[in-house]
This record gives C-alpha cells, structure tokens and sequence, in this order.
C-alpha cells in the first residue's frame, strides 16, 4: 500500500522558520518526481515547489523564491520542504506529491498524495 505522510506543520510566527517533511512507502518510487502542494480556506490548491527524482531539477511557486527549499533523500525516501521568513499568506494545509511526471505544477500529474499538514502563520 503507497503512502506519503507529512509531518512537520504547526503554528509559527511571520517571519519564523517551519521543516515540513514527506515519508514515501509501499513501492520504488525511482524515477519518481515529487513535489508539495498547498491549500487554503476557500481556495483551490496550487503548487508551491517540486523536485526531479535526481534533485538536478527543481520548480518552485514564484511567490516562495528564496524563501522555500525543496529537497530529497533518496536513501530515506523522504521528501523535504524548508520553509523560512513564513508569511501569513503561507497559511495553508500543505500536501506532499509523486509522480511520474516531468510537469511539476500540474496537480493531476502526481499518482500519489498524502493526507496533508496544517501549517498557520500568525501575524
């Protein structure tokens, strides 16, 4: 059974510093591209970065350059999203992605998604 489960969301500061994480099992996930995904109240969910399966590519939301960091550890098989100077627009439930894909904003592009985590950032 594939399961991605993300941990790491909570309540933070603007300004402040959160370390989502993304656990991927129940198959190989080689070749694989795996991303992260968010969702506020009342509105639809966009991309917010996404990462090849050799971490040699790599896409992010505008609005989180320089701010966010995507990364991977194969070896874990574990997906990671730092996020730094959080905005209260950063507000959000944040999902975790894979596919086999190489258009990482597209939602339908990934096979597999997890249950998502909250992440709030108070002003």
């Amino acid at each position: 059974q594939v399961q991605l489960v993300e941990s790491g969301g909570g309540l933070v500061q603007a300004g402040g510093s959160l370390r989502l994480s993304c656990a991927l099992s129940g198959r190989t996930f080689s070749g694989y591209s795996t991303g992260w995904f968010r969702q506020a109240p009342g509105k639809e969910r966009e991309f917010v970065a996404a990462i090849s399966w050799s971490g040699g590519s790599t896409r992010y939301l505008d609005s989180v350059k320089g701010r966010f960091t995507i990364s991977r550890d194969n070896a874990k098989n574990t997906l990671y999203l730092q996020m730094n100077s959080l905005k209260p627009e950063d507000t959000a439930v944040y999902y975790c992605a894979a596919g086999a894909t190489s258009i990482y904003g597209v939602a339908n592009r990934y096979n597999y998604w997890g249950q998502g985590t909250q992440v709030t950032v108070s002003s």
